[in-house]
């Protein structure tokens, strides 16, 4: 069975909401739509308060290279620009619009009907996809039409699209991949084309196995596309980690995965990328999970960007009452939430609802030098040294220690018999290394 060689954890699945399909959340009454929902810089605000806004309409413009546009998720009128504390637990400006009925911009096809014939050429398809503001749904939210733009000497021979959902709880991918597998391999084409590839890979954990056969069965009617089963091991959705398991290739040190040959993109956003393309609409809603042990009714729900999470957990059978915590995204990777108003992003995956008990952290005791977290980091690094450095402030070892490289899966700390915060160290130090790094080349 496929899988990365160097590290990796098998924490509890907890796949509780895998067999719950696909709900439409009813529109919010207030949308908070932040105008930082990408990897970048933030959009610039095309309307303003008192403004009325359709569904689908353009509302904040890209404002760099590295940036991306923002829609309106919903028809209403602005009823004022404000700062919203979003998942990071920051303040960021936010369009906020009190929400009327739907009415859709004009061009916008929101029929069920699956457009197969894909028209447009390369450079209108990577247009349309920076138009439409679609950035990666898998986590990073990196704007996808730059993903596109293949570097000049660079290379691409293979498009992997990442069906591996490995964090334990969510399950918004493997219901995306069963409920609409056509429409993501054609988005999966439409990507081979923009990068003018003839292969593609959907690498699936094999804890998926319906997900797997589905799109095994519909692969088989689209050129180029194969399907492969992964041994499941946490971190095997990390693009690096996906590529060294399909392809044999390893991204060097401080380099992009274009460097082997290949562009990673998540299931989620081929199928934001097949509805911009062959139905010119823009990434306005995503599916998100909601779930954990102390969720009353595990869900999946189709929710607009610029709902409330309060609204979501109260759809999935309301708070509570042996509430501990509220994580954004999985319990790996995801960070816990100040409030339940925080809104859904392009780049919102799962809402976690953890018990009281589960919730608490372990008493922090002293290293026993067990190097176990060293033995589990799928990067190859020494997380306890990191952690270390940082604590002492020791800016240049840390970076020569390549804290960089670090994709922050949080493998090390959930193996810590010590309970030491490793990753909490190690995000700090990144924080500062790559400040550093970013205030060396401006001189």
């Amino acid at each position: 069975m496929k899988t990365f060689k160097l590290g990796g954890v098998h924490p509890p699945e907890n796949k509780f909401s895998s067999g719950a399909a696909i709900e439409k959340l009813p529109l919010p009454k207030r949308a908070f739509i932040p105008v930082t929902q990408h990897l970048g810089a933030p959009a610039a605000l095309v309307v303003n308060r008192g403004d009325e806004v359709k569904t689908g309409q353009l509302i904040a413009k890209s404002s760099g290279f590295i940036s991306a546009n923002i829609h309106s998720p919903v028809t209403g009128k602005v009823f004022k620009v404000d700062n919203v504390m979003d998942v990071s637990g920051y303040k960021r400006k936010a369009l906020i619009i009190d929400v009327a009925e739907d009415d859709w911009e004009e061009g916008i096809d929101t029929s069920d009907d699956i457009v197969r014939e894909i028209t447009l050429t390369k450079e209108q398809i990577i247009e349309r996809m920076a138009e439409m503001g679609i950035v990666g749904l898998g986590g990073a939210t990196f704007p996808t039409h730059v993903k596109m733009m293949v570097p000049k000497g660079k290379t691409a021979e293979y498009l992997i699209i990442n069906g591996v959902e490995c964090e334990p709880y969510l399950t918004s991918d493997h219901r995306l991949m069963l409920e609409k597998g056509e429409e993501i391999l054609i988005g999966a084409t439409i990507l081979m084309k923009a990068l003018g590839v003839e292969k593609a890979m959907v690498g699936i954990e094999n804890n998926k196995p319906d997900a797997i056969e589905h799109l095994s069965k519909l692969a088989k009617e689209f050129k180029g596309i194969t399907v492969h089963a992964l041994k499941v091991k946490y971190p095997q959705g990390g693009e690096k980690q996906l590529i060294k398991a399909l392809t044999g290739r390893e991204v060097p040190s401080g380099k992009l995965p274009i460097e082997t040959g290949c562009v990673v993109d998540n299931v989620g956003t081929a199928y934001a990328v097949y509805e911009a393309v062959q139905k010119n609409k823009p990434l306005i809603e995503r599916v998100v999970t909601v779930t954990g042990h102390a969720a009353k009714q595990p869900s999946n729900f189709l929710a607009r960007v610029g709902t409330p999470i309060a609204q979501l957990i109260e759809h999935a059978g309301g708070m509570p009452e042996d509430l501990g915590k509220v994580i954004g995204g999985g319990p790996m990777m995801g960070k816990a939430l100040m409030n339940t108003e925080v809104p859904v992003v392009k780049g919102t995956s799962g809402i976690l609802l953890m018990q009281k008990e589960e919730s608490k952290r372990v008493a922090v005791k002293n290293c026993i030098r067990c190097s176990r977290c060293v033995g589990v980091c799928p990067m190859g690094l020494e997380p306890f040294l990191l952690a270390q450095l940082v604590e002492h402030q020791l800016w240049e070892r840390t970076e020569n220690e390549k804290v960089m490289d670090c994709i922050e899966c949080g493998s090390c700390q959930y193996t810590c018999p010590s309970g030491r915060p490793l990753l909490d160290y190690i995000r700090l130090g990144k924080f500062k290394v790559g400040q550093i790094i970013r205030s060396r080349g401006k001189k």
